[in-house]
């Protein structure tokens, strides 16, 4: 049997599970399984190893996607760059990170892009957040990271700093924070949503609910939107070929 998997903390409903499993039946690979493993910490990682010798891949979720890298033999380039891995790919004794996010996003990102989205402010400080930076410095896109820390280092600011000169220069906002992430649907980024236009464009890593408050609040200004669903279904494909390749 071929074991694939996911881990993070906490798991509720995994996307990628029923995303594979559904997969599976489709493409009748009878010799494949998903599972998830809820691991409280990243030092349970070399035992889930130990204890799953099937395992081929696994998927990386909310809070490892950069503790899990001292326990990897290989990094990919975009990996050794941003310093987080969504992806891993088990060879006999050989773990090889990589981050499939950042494929899913732009391919994703990219499709409702408009020419005069030149600026942009990320929110959030996590591996999925170093992903969409990577992206836009492919891109050529300038970007601000909105952090809730106060010790903050140049290219951060706080979410109390952003005043409508902020909002103006930055029509891009891409949430890369968990706010607003079901089961807390009434929740979203603390930025002043009066200031957004319809020259905006508001890109949510958060699938469920499809439209959450963050993306509402911009739609009813006009602004372009966008949830993480299809980059989801793009870097699980993206995660998939690596596993089956070489």
């Amino acid at each position: 049997m071929n074991l694939y998997g996911l881990i993070g903390y906490p798991l509720g409903h995994s996307f990628s599970k029923q995303y594979f499993t559904e997969k599976f039946a489709r493409e009748e690979k009878s010799d494949c399984k998903y599972e998830t493993f809820a691991i409280a910490h990243i030092g349970q990682f070399p035992a889930l190893l130990q204890n799953n010798p099937d395992l081929k891949g696994l998927n990386i979720t909310i809070p490892y996607k950069e503790q899990v890298l001292k326990f990897v033999t290989r990094l990919s380039a975009e990996v050794k760059d941003i310093g987080a891995t969504n992806c891993i790919k088990i060879s006999g004794n050989q773990l090889i990170a990589y981050n499939t996010d950042i494929i899913g996003f732009e391919q994703s990102f990219c499709k409702l892009l408009q020419p005069h989205h030149k600026k942009a402010l990320v929110l959030g400080t996590g591996g999925s957040s170093k992903a969409v930076q990577y992206v836009l410095r492919k891109l050529g896109i300038e970007f601000l990271v909105v952090s809730r820390s106060e010790n903050l280092q140049p290219g951060f600011v706080s979410y109390n700093m952003i005043e409508e000169s902020v909002m103006d220069a930055h029509p891009v906002i891409i949430n890369c924070s968990p706010a607003g992430m079901s089961p807390n649907d009434n929740y979203c980024p603390l930025i002043p949503y009066q200031f957004i236009t319809a020259q905006h464009y508001l890109f949510d890593l958060v699938y469920k609910p499809t439209k959450t408050l963050f993306l509402q609040n911009g739609e009813e200004k006009g602004a372009l939107v966008k949830n993480g669903y299809e980059m989801l279904i793009l870097q699980a494909e993206a995660g998939w070929k690596i596993w089956n390749t070489g």
